[in-house]
């Protein structure tokens, strides 16, 4: 039941994005631009490349707006508001002066329950953010250890990197959309009787296009999300050192290969795989270009030689 209900909710909530994006992008592309002195109309080109950008880039922000809220639903979340055990005041007061040393304003700092170490921060935008903390990670590793991966976190915060991919994101998905609709206008012309384009043919070809698009899309984004993980781990190594850090990724990678049997065995049973918010996690799966974190081997390198400089 609940896994149903989990379909519906996300059904739902697609077809209200795409509702909004086809109710905003007309009276954008139809009228207010137009009043503007931009009219986009004239041709298929420029029509098809504003709806492009109307579905890349607004589809992108209202994921990260909605990010904050997707994220607490995932998990069962505590926010830590008054902290009270040692635990919570290590994250808040670590997450507090992070915030204060980084100019940024304080996030919501929230705590889930998880025997997987696991924190990571979202939210939309540098002020309007959130830093989450599992309870196997803060009771996996040493103090020094949370405090380097909470100023991981907080580095993603301060580099703005939340907004950065979604710009990102935004960027490849106009393309994608350009692109894919463009050249299957053009085959469906050539393949169809009288040089009329059939709009099934064309309908086909471009849902063909898009998905090859982007998949080489993914691989761009994915390599920006692997860059952003060693500046976060910078941030990390410069607030409290380079070796707290070095440690906790050694304990997170130990501790990760211990469960991933167990995951094996239990298999997937969900309706999305268990790194399916891998870009906001400490760790991730990283064996190729497609992973959004790069191999452990390669952060610890690259701290190691932090230190040596």
């Amino acid at each position: 039941m609940r896994g149903f209900k989990g379909v519906f909710m996300l059904i739902v909530t697609n077809l209200l994005v795409f509702l909004t994006l086809i109710i905003s992008g007309g009276i954008l592309i139809n009228f207010v631009l137009p009043a503007f002195g931009i009219d986009m109309r004239g041709s298929f080109a420029s029509y098809q490349f504003a709806w492009a950008m109307v579905f890349g880039f607004g589809g992108a922000f209202i994921s990260l707006l909605m990010s904050k809220p997707m994220a607490k639903r995932m998990y069962k979340m505590q926010q830590v508001v008054n902290p009270t055990t040692p635990k919570e005041k290590l994250v808040y007061n670590t997450v507090k002066e992070l915030a204060e040393r980084d100019g940024v304003k304080m996030p919501e700092v929230w705590v889930y329950w998880d025997d997987a170490p696991n924190a990571f921060a979202t939210g939309p935008g540098r002020n309007r953010s959130m830093v989450a903390v599992s309870s196997g990670l803060v009771n996996a590793l040493r103090d020094d250890e949370v405090k380097a991966v909470l100023a991981h976190e907080m580095g993603h915060v301060s580099n703005g990197d939340m907004v950065a991919t979604t710009l990102l994101q935004g960027l490849m998905n106009t393309f994608v959309y350009f692109l894919a609709s463009m050249i299957a206008r053009v085959i469906a012309s050539a393949v169809s009787r009288g040089g009329e384009s059939s709009f099934m043919v064309y309908f086909a070809i471009n849902i063909v296009l898009q998905i090859l698009f982007s998949i080489l899309a993914m691989v761009v984004v994915m390599w920006h999300s692997r860059r952003r993980e060693f500046r976060a781990d910078a941030h990390a190594a410069r607030h409290y050192g380079a070796e707290p850090m070095i440690r906790a990724l050694q304990k997170i990678e130990a501790l990760a290969q211990q469960a991933q049997p167990v995951e094996e065995e239990e298999g997937s049973g969900g309706l999305a795989p268990k790194d399916a918010l891998a870009t906001m996690k400490i760790h991730g799966k990283a064996s190729s270009l497609f992973a959004s974190h790069p191999p452990m081997a390669a952060r610890i390198e690259a701290l190691r030689h932090l230190q040596k400089n």
